[in-house]
């Protein structure tokens, strides 16, 4: 059982930055591809961004160029630096991890408003 524990929603205005933040239990950064998902109300959960075990990243068209996703082995962590933040990035981020199963955490709120 794999548990994902994010961090660093809350509150930005437009055109602001956030970074969130994914500790997963045990060794599982690098070794499993791991991605963010957003959902907001009345809307499906879609994918912004992942990253294999090799490093390779993937984007939605959304967010190319705004939002990057890393990893540090080192502090088995995932991150998504999110730049230029606009209004319909409003939404629950939610971190997964593909290890067999697929795994979630129990998402971050992130919230684009003036």
């Amino acid at each position: 059982q794999v548990q994902l524990v994010e961090s660093g929603g809350g509150l930005v205005q437009p055109g602001g930055s956030l970074r969130l933040s994914c500790a997963p239990s045990g060794s599982i950064v690098g070794r499993y591809t791991m991605g963010w998902y957003r959902q907001s109300p009345g809307k499906q959960r879609e994918l912004v961004a992942t990253i294999t075990s090799g490093g390779n990243t993937n984007y939605a068209d959304s967010v190319k160029g705004r939002f990057t996703i890393s990893r540090d082995h080192a502090k088995n962590t995932m991150y998504l630096q999110m730049n230029s933040l606009k209004p319909e990035d409003t939404a629950v981020y939610y971190c997964n991890v593909n290890a067999g199963p697929n795994y979630w955490g129990q998402g971050t709120q992130v919230t684009v408003s003036s």
